[in-house]
């Protein structure tokens, strides 16, 4: 192999792999931030600080079942959800970036996805990861699509509009933001047991959470499935090195097909970025028509960003809920049943 076409490849990982390192750490710092600006605002609700501090929207990406409802309720009503309206945004937002750009969400902006990628990374560092035998990975991989199928059926089939109308009124709706924060900031001996069963397992099992739980990322999946983008591989020029399936973080076998379709692929472009070979791995439409490959990370930000901008510049992003509602029920959380 001539070292001179190696170069574009080199040139190709440092923007991709690297970029994404930057977008996905870019996020997680946002949803750090937020998630401790909800924490001095559940303070004040609760009445343990006199410091108001404004409830950021963004935490409420974190509410994906209330997502799920309010977009029910949506299509059905026509009505924007206006206590949780972010969720549905971002909600949305997903499931966009997924129909025209993989699961790019996953790939490119989930903070639970980066962690993930990190604990891989530590894990590929001391040597531990392992690759289950077909039979269990399939066998794995079937838990997402049935918790999505239970979701589906309890909130789309179940749930008629008197259901979604009731929850939507309920007081558990209102204070569901924060139950998640106590569940991160006062989480049960239940809570600790299963958090700490999920990271070790996925010193062993790459992306345990994200490949065989996450029932949002079983949806983008089928989603993306017949998406218009996908990854193509030239036979011809590929060297079989399998550098493109070593940092898969859907554990894809890509040297083995031609046109990449997989309801796992991220479109996160690391086997792009990995392969030493130019053009051999490369972005293309249906009728495998080259596209840049940077109209990737671009489609997906630019999806997310502009949902944001929408939602923020209609009154679709920021909650209606006065807080001084919120703070007489906040304090009844940590004890408030599920309807």
């Amino acid at each position: 192999m001539n070292p001179a076409q190696k170069k574009p490849a080199a040139r190709s990982r440092f923007d991709f792999h690297t970029l994404r390192l930057l977008v996905q750490s870019a996020f997680l710092l946002a949803c750090l931030y937020s998630g401790y600006r909800f924490y001095q605002f559940y303070q004040w609700a609760i009445g343990s600080s006199a410091t108001f501090v404004e409830r950021p929207p963004a935490i409420e990406g974190f509410l994906p079942i209330s997502g799920l409802v309010s977009l029910k309720r949506f299509l059905l009503t026509g009505v924007y959800d206006r206590i949780h309206p972010a969720a549905l945004t971002i909600f949305i937002a997903a499931l966009m970036i997924a129909v025209f750009f993989r699961k790019g969400f996953c790939g490119w902006i989930c903070p639970v996805g980066f962690i993930s990628n990190l604990v891989e990374r530590a894990a590929r560092h001391l040597k531990i990861l392992r690759r289950p035998p077909a039979w269990l990975d399939y066998a794995l991989l079937s838990c997402k699509y049935l918790l999505l199928a239970f979701f589906s059926w309890l909130i789309l089939v179940r749930m008629d509009l008197a259901a979604l109308e009731s929850f939507s009124r309920d007081p558990y709706n209102l204070v569901v933001d924060a139950r998640m924060l106590l569940f991160f900031i006062a989480p049960t001996v239940t809570t600790i047991w299963v958090l700490s069963t999920l990271v070790l397992a996925s010193f062993f099992l790459r992306n345990f959470w994200c490949r065989y739980l996450c029932p949002y990322g079983a949806l983008m999946g089928i989603l993306a499935w017949h998406g218009p983008l996908r990854i193509n591989r030239d036979e011809q020029s590929c060297i079989n090195c399998r550098k493109c399936e070593k940092v898969c973080p859907g554990s894809i076998r890509v040297a083995e097909q031609t046109v990449v379709t997989s309801p796992e692929c991220l479109g996160c472009l690391e086997c792009v970025a990995a392969c030493p070979v130019d053009n051999c791995l490369r972005v293309s439409t249906y009728h495998r028509r080259k596209l840049p490959t940077w109209l990737v990370p671009l489609g997906v930000l630019s999806f997310f960003l502009i949902a944001w901008a929408v939602a923020h510049l209609t009154g679709h992003w920021q909650s209606t809920v006065p807080p001084e509602i919120l703070r007489s029920y906040y304090p009844m959380s940590a004890t408030m049943a599920h309807p």
